[in-house]
């Protein structure tokens, strides 16, 4: 029997209430039940576990000032352009999914800090650039990053002085460890008094090019996007998922981690992501929900377990991030999966569309329609909204939007308004289901027409020889610009010919849209969690 927490008269945890203290809420409400199971090591944690380890790591972070800040007190150069002066003290983290992380997540909430965590595939001068901006009153370092932190820290871009921790592998630590500082109290301590609009994590944004935003998540917002989660998607507190998403990502959190704990339901992490390990967990644990980029899904078709392994108790599966192939959705429907299609951004959700019950499988191309509170519209250059099929910017709208890019006014103020400007082209059809046509950035003009990569990208990869495909404009003297098609081949042995792949698409795509020229690559660059890092395609093959 786990311990439980006594709650305070009237069930208020401190003076932060329901703000920032989930895990005491939930530990309250169901003590006993399995939240986070971690599947590299096989342990099991209950909410009231969850909860006796966050007000530990709560009462040790205080000590290096992750806390809120006080009124008045404020820090030179804070303001990010969000209407936020300041933000609590700052704990990054660089780690793979461990609990340890978690740990950190429900500790900032009851302490009133921040929690930043930063991708452990960035390079040094990277991760010196991110740890610059975040200005960390504490840096804790998974031992297998060590290197990589220690060059960055040495970096001349790194001016600040954090002391660091050590997630110790096998009892090595480059720094104290971890844990050996927390207190032996795990009891309930008061805490700050905190507001909804107070920031609680910094997410950063992917990208190649420059050095990524941090994006400030304030408590309403998290909690917003948990609420349209769980209304729109139907979770239920009986529901289980592996976490195939990192939690330096947007995705480790807020698409299904924290609408799960919301609702008391089970998360399985584990350091690394093999398609095999998943489908064993979807088995063994019984999923009953499942969301994944669409690299992620093609990699569990193609395991060697797929067809063996029992799906029947997942009630749907999502994937998001880019495009998911035809292939790829009808092997999961083959299977009774009721896969579809989802959208977000750092920037605001990411959780903002669903499908309909009983949703038509010709709307299998859309990421469906907005959830309960989130408003979208589809808009042209001079911001006039579109008429039905017509293509343009998506703006979203909704509680759940973040509250801005820390210390960067002009990026916040171009990007958030009463609108998030999303920077992603869509259409809207009849029925209100919306269809994402690619980046905007992306689009390309040729001979007078726009060509939307994503729409030719889905055409070309329909080919039974293509695995991904990305198309890159490149300059041509007749037409202005043309498509380059950037390819990995199922088999790299069989050559695909520009000739076969131009008559594959006759039919398919008006001839304007056919790329002019082939390229092929073994495998994808990617950025985040399998994500084709498009900027660097472009870098390599554009012209």
């Amino acid at each position: 029997m786990s311990e439980t927490p006594t709650p305070r008269p009237g069930g208020h945890h401190g003076p932060q209430g329901w703000v920032g203290d989930w895990s005491a809420r939930r530990a309250t409400l169901t003590p006993d039940r399995v939240g986070l199971v971690d599947a590299t090591t096989g342990r099991e944690f209950t909410y009231a576990d969850l909860n006796r380890r966050a007000n530990r790591c709560a009462r040790w972070l205080a000590e290096f000032g992750v806390r809120a800040r006080a009124d008045g007190e404020n820090e030179d150069g804070d303001g990010a352009g969000t209407g936020h002066g300041s933000a609590g003290g700052r704990v990054a983290v660089v780690s793979r999914n461990r609990p340890a992380v978690v740990d950190l997540f429900f500790a900032t909430g009851k302490t009133g800090g921040v929690l930043a965590p930063l991708s452990h595939r960035l390079a040094p001068p990277e991760l010196a650039e991110l740890l610059e901006a975040v200005d960390p009153s504490l840096l804790v370092v998974e031992e297998a990053f060590a290197g990589t932190v220690s060059a960055a820290l040495d970096h001349d871009a790194y001016t600040g002085e954090a002391p660091v921790r050590s997630l110790a592998v096998d009892g090595e630590a480059t720094w104290p460890a971890y844990g050996d500082e927390h207190p032996a109290d795990g009891s309930a301590s008061d805490g700050p008094a905190l507001a909804p609009g107070d920031p609680h994590l910094f997410l950063h944004t992917g990208g190649s090019t420059g050095v990524p935003k941090e994006t400030v998540l304030s408590h309403e917002a998290i909690v917003w996007n948990s609420l349209n989660t769980i209304t729109a998607w139907g979770l239920r507190p009986d529901d289980v998922t592996p976490l195939t998403f990192p939690m330096f990502h947007t995705g480790g959190w807020n698409v299904i981690t924290l609408p799960l704990v919301h609702m008391g339901g089970e998360v399985v992490i584990a350091r690394e992501f093999d398609p095999g390990e998943v489908l064993s967990v979807v088995e063994d644990r019984t999923a009953t929900v499942l969301v994944a980029v669409p690299a992620v899904l093609r990699m569990m078709v193609e395991h060697d377990r797929w067809a063996a392994t029992d799906l029947s108790t997942l009630r749907f599966a999502k994937s998001g991030g880019g495009p998911c192939r035809e292939a790829v959705m009808d092997a999961w429907w083959d299977r009774g999966v009721d896969l579809s299609q989802g959208y977000g951004l750092t920037e605001c959700g990411p959780n903002n569309f669903a499908m309909p019950e009983d949703w038509p499988r010709e709307k299998a191309d859309t990421v469906g329609v907005p959830n309960t509170h989130v408003d979208a519209r589809v808009v042209d250059d001079d911001g006039r909204r579109c008429e039905t099929g017509e293509t343009g910017e998506l703006q979203l709208r909704s509680p759940h939007a973040a509250e801005g890019y820390w210390r960067d006014p002009d990026e916040t103020g171009a990007t958030f308004g009463e609108w998030v400007a999303t920077g992603d082209l869509a259409r809207v059809d009849a029925e209100g289901y919306v269809t994402i046509a690619g980046r905007k950035k992306n689009m390309y003009v040729s001979g007078g027409e726009n060509v939307y990569p994503a729409e030719v990208e889905d055409a070309i990869a329909d080919h039974p020889a293509v695995s991904e495909v990305v198309v890159v404009p490149v300059p041509d003297d007749q037409w202005g610009q043309v498509g380059k098609a950037v390819v990995e081949l199922v088999d790299p042995g069989d050559p695909l010919p520009l000739s076969e792949l131009t008559e594959f698409l006759d039919g398919r795509l008006a001839r304007y849209k056919h790329p002019r020229a082939l390229a092929f690559v073994d495998e994808m660059p990617t950025s985040g969690p399998s994500k084709i890092d498009r900027e660097a395609v472009a870098e390599e093959f554009g012209e």
